[in-house]
Parts: C-alpha cells; structure tokens; sequence
C-alpha cells in the first residue's frame, strides 16, 4: 500500500494540467472542494460517535477478503466502525457527487454499517437505493441506523451478492449511481463490476473503494479502466471513479484528493 501511494503521488496531478473541460469542472467544482461543515452531516458524525461506544458484539458472515485488521467472526460493532467505515470526507465526496448529477437509482455493494449509505440517501431522500450486505447481523445494526436516522428510501438486500446481485439488478430499468465496496478481489470486483454495467448510462457514475488495497484490487482497477464502455477514469488513489460518458475521448487521470 505505501509503495502504491508513493506512485500515486508522482501521478497525481492539480486541476491547472487538465485537459478535459468535463473532469477540470468536476474536479474544482465537486471533487476538490469539502463541504464538511454542512448541517446535514451532523447526525450522521453523532450516529459515528455512538457507534465507535457500542460494545456489543455481532458475528460476522464474510463472503469476501476478510479484514486485514480484524479476522475474529465475533467482533464489537465499534470495532467496525472503526476500522471498517470509509473517512467522512469520502461519504461528503458521495453526497456531491449525486447532488450534482440529480442521482435517483443508487446501488451500495457492501453495507457495513450503513454510514456510506446514510450520506447517499442524504442526498439524494427521494432516490431509490439498494444497498447490499452479505452478513445478516451487520446489515441489522445498518438497518437499525437507517431507522434512527428516518432514511425512508433506503432498501438492504442481505445474503451472499455473488447471488443477490443479479437477481435484483433484474428490478430496475437503470443504475444511476454505484458504489463497489464489497468482495475485495479481482474476479468478484469485475463480475460486479460487469453485472451492473448493463444498467448504467451515459451519465452515470462507478465508484470503486480500496482501488490499490492489493494486488489483486490494483488488477482490477486496470481491467475496468481499460473496458470500452468506460470513456474516463479517475483515480482519487482510495477510490477510483469510471465515467461512460460517449461525448468524451478515451481518458485516465490519477488527480490529487
């Protein structure tokens, strides 16, 4: 990971050296700047707080790579918020992103405790989201969180992905938004990857988490960089994002997040 972030940085490049009108706009507009202050975040950094407290232990079901931190079955919630839940300013990237492009069919692969989640629906309360979680007892703390909070348009489909995936991808017309942050390998984070991509559009967006996690991880992120559907990539080195949009030429940025 240190070795990736040392490439990464020699790559990484500010928004004076682009050179796509699309990505300069959408880096200095909504990449670039945070907007942590904002009032709407304020329940879910007090829903944080009480989870990094919560002592009560859960068993874990894990279909996908497991946790470099944590390999217990049985661990307490706070540890999973802490070591498992994205930083906010990831969350605040998500909300931007669906504001600007008015995001109404949202797929989250990989609930965990449903914090990525809540910033999605925050901002996007009239949108249909599907987020899936393959452990039962973690998706019903996520449950339970979505319920404290009031998000109405939030949806938990539990059990394996590998199976639950297709089967209600089959349910909607369209994906407009995806975040993939599931099974962290390669051939599960393409075949996702591929099972979404007959419903996205050409303005929709792909968010893929943990892009330079591991070998495997960086292999993937090479793979669905170079699909011909995808016109731009951006790698923001924890996440990367795929665009498909057929107005632009074929593009990859590694910028400065």
């Amino acid at each position: 990971m240190i070795r990736s972030y040392l490439k990464y940085l020699l790559k990484a490049r500010d928004a004076h050296s682009l050179h796509s009108p699309f990505v300069f706009d959408l880096y200095t507009t909504t990449i670039r700047p945070d907007n942590a202050g904002e009032p709407q975040f304020a329940p879910i950094r007090a829903l944080q707080q009480e989870l990094l407290k919560d002592n009560h232990k859960i068993q874990i079901t894990d279909f996908g790579a497991g946790s470099r931190i944590n390999s217990s079955r049985e661990r307490a919630i706070r540890d999973i918020a802490k070591n498992s839940q994205k930083p906010a300013r990831f969350g605040r990237l998500m909300y931007r992103l669906i504001q600007r492009f008015g995001y109404q069919t949202i797929i989250d692969l990989g609930t965990s405790l449903g914090i990525t989640t809540l910033y999605e629906s925050v901002a996007a309360p009239s949108a249909r989201i599907l987020t899936f979680e393959g452990c039962p007892q973690t998706a019903a703390v996520a449950g339970r969180n979505f319920q404290q909070l009031k998000r109405t348009n939030v949806e938990i489909v539990t059990g394996n992905i590998d199976q639950t995936l297709p089967e209600r991808i089959k349910t909607i017309s369209s994906i407009d938004f995806a975040f993939f942050d599931a099974n962290h390998r390669y051939e599960p984070t393409v075949r996702y990857f591929q099972t979404c991509l007959g419903k996205a559009h050409n303005d929709t967006c792909f968010i893929f988490d943990d892009i330079h996690w591991s070998d495997e991880m960086e292999q993937a992120w090479e793979t669905i960089k170079a699909h011909p559907a995808v016109t731009v990539s951006i790698d923001l080195f924890y996440v990367g994002l795929v665009f498909f949009r057929d107005q632009q030429p074929k593009q990859d940025f590694v910028l400065k997040f």
